[in-house]
Formats: structure tokens, sequence, C-alpha cells
């Protein structure tokens, strides 16, 4: 399309769009699906909606969606975007993970542990360090492996994962083992959680955050915590057990999950949907991959 359609018609997203969500969590109400894609619902009114669809285009994976004009501003680009104190989302969603979202965890010491990770850039990784050393980058599954060896060398940091999942990286610094906690980090504990991979592993940091990474999610459409039921490649009944086996011990907030919306919610209210989550899941059965079956 030309530039000056492109700016008669104001932000749009172009059909390389994959559906992969992350815009709509970024913009909701400005951005929305329709014929299993992302659409622009309508333009923005103000300043502050103008910088949501700003974030929406720096983290699409795709680069699909497009502000007037055509082209991304590197000024208004404001990831790493805080949720807290504590935690930045990384945004430049990548392709190569599938589009999954990562985080940047700060410790009270100054250092750093990144969740995954975004697309691999110099600058982005000079950005993410900016605020003080990265120590650990840790995978949460093979899926979302792409980059980790490369943001680890690049911090000198460790690379983490699960023996289950250690062909896609393996080259790992430091390899989980088993279903048992591993404490790798002052506050970070490394939690195994075979299901939607054999080597999925939750991190959780302080009793308050949990990156999930494609295990659990948080469903805009059921207002709930959900499984990606149909896009589980290991093990339906192995999430089920997963989930039974440590759903009367997580204790968190934040729910930060890879694929899927985030929420932050009471603990306690937190723990009591897991349960009935674990519950929920013991009763599905294997399915065939299905990726427009995902109740975002």
């Amino acid at each position: 399309m030309a530039g000056n359609e492109q700016v008669a018609q104001g932000w749009q997203v172009d059909s390389r769009c994959t559906n992969c969500d992350v815009a709509r969590q970024l913009a909701p109400g400005l951005i929305g699906e329709a014929g299993g894609r992302s659409v622009v619902l309508r333009q923005p009114r103000d300043a502050a909606e103008a910088a949501r669809l700003h974030a929406a285009a720096h983290a699409c994976p795709t680069r699909s969606v497009r502000p007037p004009g055509g082209r991304l501003d590197p000024a208004r680009d404001p990831f790493p975007l805080a949720l807290d104190a504590t935690v930045a989302l990384c945004g430049h969603n990548s392709p190569h993970t599938a589009g999954a979202n990562s985080y940047l965890l700060r410790r009270p010491d100054g250092t750093s542990m990144m969740v995954d990770t975004p697309r691999w850039s110099p600058a982005l990784a000079a950005r993410h360090e900016a605020s003080g050393p990265v120590t650990d980058v840790l995978l949460t599954h093979r899926d979302h492996a792409a980059h980790g060896r490369r943001y680890a060398d690049r911090f000198g940091a460790r690379l983490w994962i699960h023996e289950g999942d250690l062909d896609a990286a393996p080259d790992a610094d430091r390899v989980l083992r088993g279903t048992a906690p591993t404490e790798i980090g002052d506050g970070v504990l490394a939690l195994p959680f075979p299901g939607h991979t054999r080597g999925s592993v939750l991190y959780l940091a302080d009793e308050r955050y949990c990156f999930s990474g494609d295990s659990f999610y948080w469903s805009r459409t059921t207002a709930d915590i959900e499984v990606a039921e149909s896009v589980t490649w290991y093990s339906i009944g192995e999430l089920a057990a997963s989930l039974t086996r440590t759903a009367d011990r997580l204790r968190f907030e934040w729910l930060l999950p890879g694929h899927g919306d985030r929420r932050r919610l009471p603990a306690d209210d937190m723990a009591s949907r897991l349960r009935r989550l674990a519950a929920r899941t013991h009763a599905l059965r294997p399915r065939p991959v299905d990726f427009t079956a995902v109740r975002w």
C-alpha cells in the first residue's frame, strides 16, 4: 500500500499478522480480532491511546501493526516497559519464538534476570542491560529458546533450561533436572512443569511473580486462568499432573505468561483459580494441535 494511502487510513494491521495476540494485549479496545487476525478497531483519540498503539507496533513479531506513514518511530519505543518496580516487559517479540512475551526481572542487588527473550539485536541487548548486569537467561521451554545463547553470551549470563528440552539449547550453562523445585537465586525458584513440553518450567520470584511460559495464561475470553489445551506438544495428562502437584504450593500475584495475557490478582484468588484449573485440566483429553482454537 502506498504511503499516502497509509496516511489516509491511519493505523492499520497488515496481512502478515499471525494472530499471536501480542498487539491486542498492549492496545485493548484499539486492536481486536476479526477473521482470524488482528485488526484496528478505531484510531487513537489521545496521546495515551497513541502510546498504546506504538507499544503494540514495537512488540508485534511480524511488524504488522503499522502507524500512519508506515514507519515505526524509534523514539516512540517504550520497551522495556515497566509493569511495576520489579518486572518489565521486553517487547520486540520474535517470530523465532512464535511471538512469545519475555520479561526482565530486577533483583534487589541491582542485577536482573531475563525470562525468555525478545528478538535478537545488539541494540536491544544494550537497552536491557542499561539498568544493571543481567546474570541469568531463564528459558521456560524449547519453543522460546531461539535467542537464549546469544543474549546470555552478550550479557555474560548463565543460560538455564530443563533437561526435557535440552536439545533446544544443548549448550546451556545450567540444566534443571527432574520435577523438584530448584533455587536459582535469592528469592527465585525454578519449578519444572512438564505438560506443554517435556521440559517446561515455571519461574517464581518473591512469592509474587509467576513466569509461566506456555503452561497456563490469563484468558480474556473466559476471564480466568487457562491452559492452551489445543497447543500441548507433550501431554495434557502430564500438564494436569503438574498442576495438581503444585497448585497448593504456588503463591503469586502476577501471572506472566509467554503467550496469552498477563494478570495481577490477590494471591489467594490466584491459588483458588489454579486449583480449579487443575480439576478442569484433568477432565481434558489429548487433541490435535490447533492454534486457532486457543481462547485468548
